[in-house]
C-alpha cells in the first residue's frame, strides 16, 4: 500500500469510528486501544461536535502527558480544561519543613482572590512570617458490615480487636509506604462500621488505604468470620463531605498557622484596625457561622484551598472537607491582633494522582516539594505547612476587606474588567 492509500484507509477509518459514535453502535470507552491516545480524543471531539453542534477546538490544545493521563487520571480523555494561574508572595513561612520565603501558584478563575491574598502576605511578611504546624492525623477508609443481630456484632466487634495485629500485617502487605494506626469501630444494631486510619507517606493515600481496606476485608475478615461486607465505603470515613468526625478527629493533614499584626501593619497595608478587624471576626466567623449551623467557622478557606489544589494536583473534591475550621483573630494588646486558622482535615499528597501532571510538577517543584526517599512524607508535609501559611494570609485580608467595604469595590474593578464603569462585561 503506499503513502496517498494509506492516509485515505485511516481517514476512512477515523471517519467510521466518529459515526459509530454518533450511532451509538460504541461507547465512548470502546475505540480501538491500539490508537494513540490523542487520536482517541480527537475522535471523541469530533463525534460530541456532530451530536451537540459545540465546537471543541481549545480543549484539543495541551501540553501534558495524555497517555499517563488517559490511563491513571482521566477516562475517555477529550483534552483539558484550562484555569488561569496567578502566584502570590514573597510569603514566609516558618514550620518545620519550610523556613523561608516563599511563591505559590493559586489555579482559579475568580478575579480579585490572586491579588487579595497577595495582599495578606505582603502582611504577614511585614509580621516577620507565619508560624505554622502540621500534624499527620492519617488517611481512613470505612466499609461497612452486615450481622444477624446484637450479639453477633458484639462477637465481631471482639474477634477484630483480637486480630487486630493479623489485620494490620495484611493491610501493610499492600504498599510498603502504608501503616495502618488504628481501627476504631462504630455499631448500631445489625450494623458495624470499621474506620481504619493509615498513615501514607508522601501519598494522600486515599487509594492505598481503598485497596489495603479491600485485601483485608475480603481475604480475611468475610472469609473468617463469615460476616458480609455491604459496601467498601460506609461513609465514616469520611471522603469528600462535611462531618463531625472529621472536624473533631482530623483526616489527612491537620494544619495550624498564626501571626501578630501590629497598629502599623492593619492600618498601612490591611486598611483596617484592631477593633474592625476583631469585630468583623466575631460576628461574621463566629455568630454568622452559628446562626447557619456551618461547620466553617471562617470566611472563604475554600476559596485558597481550591486554587492551590488544582495548581498541585491535590483531588479538588477534598475542599469539601479542608474547608471546615476555624478562624481566630483577637486582640493582643492595644492595637495589635493575633491571628490564625486551624484546618483539621486537609488530604495532600506530594506523589500520586495529578501530582504526576506536567503543570503540577511544575507547580510542585516552584514550592521546593519533591519526594526524598530518605525523608518520607517530609514532601507532603512541607504543602501543607505552605497551605497553612497561604490560608492564613487569605483569611486576614478578606477580613480586612470587610471593614473597609473594598470588598465589592475590589470585585467590581477585578471582576468586570475595562467597561464596568457602564454595566458591561469586560473584555480581555
Amino acid at each position: 500500500m503506499n503513502k496517498a492509500s494509506s492516509v485515505a484507509t485511516k481517514t476512512r477509518t477515523r471517519e467510521a469510528l466518529i459515526q459509530a459514535l454518533v450511532d451509538g453502535d460504541i461507547g465512548f470507552h470502546q475505540l480501538p486501544r491500539d490508537l494513540p491516545t490523542d487520536v482517541q480524543a480527537e475522535i471523541r471531539r469530533m463525534a460530541l461536535q456532530v451530536l451537540t453542534g459545540a465546537r471543541l477546538e481549545d480543549v484539543g490544545y495541551y501540553s501534558l502527558d495524555v497517555e499517563r493521563a488517559s490511563c491513571s487520571n482521566c477516562e475517555n480523555f477529550i483534552g483539558v480544561a484550562q484555569v488561569p494561574m496567578g502566584i502570590v508572595g514573597p510569603l514566609p513561612v516558618q514550620g518545620e519543613y519550610v523556613d523561608e520565603e516563599l511563591y505559590v501558584p493559586l489555579a482559579t478563575t475568580e478575579a480579585a482572590l490572586v491579588a487579595s491574598t497577595n495582599r495578606g502576605c505582603s502582611a504577614i511578611r511585614a509580621a516577620g512570617g507565619a508560624r505554622v504546624h502540621v500534624e499527620d492525623v492519617g488517611m481512613t477508609r470505612a466499609p461497612v458490615f452486615r450481622t444477624s443481630g446484637l450479639e453477633a456484632t458484639l462477637k465481631f466487634l471482639r474477634w477484630i480487636e483480637e486480630r487486630i495485629d493479623d489485620i494490620r500485617r495484611i493491610a501493610e502487605s499492600t504498599s510498603r509506604h502504608l501503616k495502618l494506626l488504628d481501627v476504631r469501630p462504630r455499631s448500631f444494631g445489625t450494623t458495624v462500621l470499621l474506620r481504619f486510619r493509615f498513615s501514607s507517606g508522601d501519598a494522600m493515600g486515599m487509594n492505598m488505604a481503598t485497596i489495603a481496606c479491600d485485601r483485608v476485608v475480603h481475604d480475611f475478615i468475610e472469609p473468617e468470620t463469615g460476616v458480609e461486607c455491604v459496601a467498601l465505603s460506609g461513609n465514616y470515613c469520611v471522603d469528600k463531605k462535611p462531618a463531625a468526625i472529621n472536624f473533631h478527629e482530623g483526616r489527612g493533614k491537620r494544619v495550624f498557622a498564626e501571626v501578630v499584626l501590629d497598629a502599623q501593619i492593619l492600618k498601612r497595608i490591611l486598611k483596617t484596625s484592631a477593633r474592625a478587624i476583631v469585630e468583623v471576626q466575631y460576628r461574621k466567623n463566629l455568630l454568622g457561622s452559628i446562626a447557619a449551623g456551618a461547620q466553617g467557622f471562617n470566611a472563604h478557606y475554600a476559596n485558597l484551598l481550591a486554587a492551590i489544589f488544582i495548581a498541585t494536583g491535590q483531588d479538588p473534591a477534598h475542599v469539601v472537607e479542608g474547608s471546615m475550621g476555624i478562624t481566630c483573630i483577637e486582640a493582643f494588646g492595644p492595637e495589635a491582633v493575633y491571628a490564625s486558622v486551624y484546618l483539621p482535615a486537609v488530604p495532600v499528597g506530594a506523589v500520586g494522582g495529578g501530582t504526576k501532571l506536567n503543570t503540577q510538577r511544575e507547580s510542585l517543584a516552584l514550592l521546593g516539594i519533591a519526594a526524598d526517599p530518605g525523608r518520607p512524607g517530609a514532601a507532603a508535609m512541607r504543602l501543607a505547612e505552605i497551605l497553612g501559611g497561604v490560608v492564613l494570609a487569605g483569611e486576614i485580608s478578606l477580613m480586612a476587606a470587610f471593614t473597609s467595604h473594598d470588598l465589592a469595590r475590589a470585585h467590581e474593578k477585578l471582576g468586570r474588567g475595562p467597561g464596568a464603569s457602564d454595566g458591561r462585561p469586560g473584555r480581555a
